[in-house]
């Protein structure tokens, strides 16, 4: 691990109507709605004056558009690794329909017919920390999505991916994955 501390902060991409309607949405390039557009722009707001070593963002629409909006567009690297978990048979369904097949089912727990698991996401987020790690002074902005942010928050504090689970976060908002001495803790979630 390097002996630079940087941080990564963490922004979700704007509202969709899949993302307002529960529906999980992996691959589907779902744009924002007006809400999310505002939103998008109103994070530009809250991220001026923070000055960014490294700006990423996933290759769906939704996030780049969200990073455009929020001011970053012109730095926005894709990196294909912060995309959001593949749901594979599930993609755009809400866990409740779902769970007209598999009573009880959560994305965190259960298998994912032609998706991915939530260790491969984890993989995913772990090879993201690492190249964050090597190659950022000070700290990152990562434009993503939900369910692959709340993996990235958990492997950052060295819990498993399904952890994640427990890491509430909405759209549109502002995650700063950070340091208490040498240990990687948030220093703030949701915001």
């Amino acid at each position: 691990m390097s002996t630079r501390q940087p941080e990564l902060w963490l922004t979700r991409h704007g509202e969709t109507e899949w993302s307002r309607d529960g529906r999980h949405t992996g691959k589907t390039d779902v744009p924002l709605t007006e809400a999310g557009e505002r939103a998008a722009w109103a994070l530009g707001d809250r991220l001026a004056g923070t000055s960014f070593d490294l700006v990423v963002t996933s290759p769906l629409a939704r996030a780049r558009e969200t990073a455009r909006l929020a001011g970053f567009g012109d730095r926005a690297v894709v990196e294909p690794d912060v995309r959001e978990w593949d749901y594979g048979e599930y993609e755009g369904r809400t866990t409740a329909d779902i769970r007209t097949d598999v009573p009880g089912w959560s994305v965190w727990n259960h298998p994912v017919p032609g998706g991915e698991s939530a260790e491969q996401v984890g993989a995913r987020a772990d090879r993201v920390i690492e190249r964050i790690l090597a190659d950022v002074a000070e700290r990152a902005l990562i434009v993503a999505h939900g369910h692959f942010l709340r993996v990235l928050g958990a492997r950052w504090l060295g819990l498993s991916a399904r952890k994640g689970a427990h890491f509430v976060l909405d759209v549109a908002t502002v995650s700063v994955l950070g340091w208490e001495r040498e240990t990687p803790a948030f220093d703030r979630w949701n915001a």
